[in-house]
């Protein structure tokens, strides 16, 4: 098949403005980000660079194989019975990505002739494991646990399963949890909750939303985490009882055909994961520093790490993220199919080590941009 057809659709995506370009962050570069999800200010903390370079110079630089031929090591065990104590579970096992943790536990977890009910809220990685699965998936309005409920009671199939975010990655509001996990039981179902954006953030000592409602360590509860955000290195984790660790070493494929994670990640997750429960009180000054950038932007006060700034058409959403990041600040730009049409958006991801006089700085310049994108708006509706 000729491949031209590809250049009609790159024209239709410019033209939309919708073409998305990597930008090379540079070492020790100047300038403030806010668009990363190093919540909690980890990635360059010397314990945790540390546990890195111990990882390489105990295990090497790579896994080199499977988890289940010879790419196991010792730290992996450790840093999963550390997490699944942490978050409250009996067992936990790490899997190379988040994206890789939450489509290997939805596809062993149900398959053809069962039913998914998906919050439309759902990570893509969510929304992909429910597509693998071959189960019907019924995707409910954003936290509609009453939805769930009305669902779950007309179903035919065998099992179910009802997946979320706990905190929807693109606003940062939070799932009613609670809620999901009470529609779930009531209906024999199980609640899958991915954590990613919840772990250091909120619940006790950043335990996460699941802990922050009373449902750690759950029967019928599963939970997924990333290491890539709070925990400033890589991979995933799927927590839950033991049956559930030994069913997914067994079953999900993206854990039995893929590489282990490498051992700098396993070594950094897990130093930053020892720094957080030696430092409890990271997520309450993260939560603080977004509170007062929401207020210095006249947002909503927020739930988590993530202030969102809807600027409405694609083109402006990126001319606005260009004019913090000439200014020295670099905020997320989230357009369709990220988010619905009409709504792309200026995301910040606020840090636990920020200073007042940095969040005042950010807040002055994003202001800026946000009015020069109004401007351009109102010149081309002319």
């Amino acid at each position: 098949m000729s491949t031209a057809w590809l250049a009609d659709v790159a024209e239709r995506t410019v033209a939309a403005g919708l073409h998305r370009t990597p930008i090379a962050r540079r070492s020790h570069a100047s300038g403030i980000n806010l668009a990363s999800n190093d919540y909690l200010g980890l990635s360059r903390h010397p314990a945790v660079i540390a546990g890195a370079h111990a990882g390489i110079d105990t295990w090497g630089a790579g896994s080199t194989s499977s988890r289940l031929v010879v790419g196991t090591t010792q730290a992996h065990l450790d840093f999963e019975d550390d997490v699944a104590r942490f978050l409250g579970t009996d067992a936990a096992l790490l899997f190379s990505s988040g994206y890789l943790a939450n489509v290997g536990a939805i596809t062993a977890l149900v398959g053809r002739g069962d039913l998914i009910v998906s919050d439309a809220g759902s990570h893509a990685s969510l929304i992909d494991g429910c597509r693998l699965s071959r189960a019907r998936v019924v995707v409910v309005d954003r936290g509609d646990h009453d939805a769930v409920r009305r669902v779950l009671a007309q179903r035919a199939e065998r099992r179910a399963l009802v997946v979320t975010d706990a905190v929807y990655s693109v606003d940062g509001r939070l799932a009613p949890v609670r809620e999901l996990f009470a529609a779930a039981r009531e209906h024999g179902a199980m609640l899958l909750v991915d954590e990613a954006h919840a772990i250091g953030v909120r619940g006790p000592g950043g335990r996460g939303v699941v802990a922050d409602s009373g449902l750690a360590g759950a029967d019928d509860l599963v939970v997924t985490a990333v290491c890539s955000k709070s925990l400033a290195a890589q991979g995933g984790v799927v927590a839950g009882s033991r049956l559930l660790r030994d069913h997914l070493i067994d079953h999900a494929r993206t854990f039995i055909f893929d590489t282990g994670l490498n051992p700098a990640a396993v070594g950094a997750a897990h130093a930053a994961l020892r720094v957080l429960v030696a430092d409890p009180g990271l997520p309450l000054r993260l939560r603080r520093n977004a509170e007062r950038l929401a207020g210095a932007l006249n947002a909503p006060a927020p739930d988590s790490a993530v202030v969102s700034l809807i600027v409405g058409d694609p083109v402006d959403a990126v001319a606005a993220a260009a004019f913090c990041r000439d200014r020295g600040v670099l905020v997320g730009c989230f357009r369709p199919p990220s988010v619905p049409d009409g709504t792309s958006r200026l995301r910040l991801t606020v840090r636990a080590d920020l200073d007042d006089a940095t969040i005042d700085t950010v807040a002055a310049v994003v202001h800026a941009a946000l009015d020069t994108a109004r401007c351009s708006s109102e010149v081309a509706a002319r």
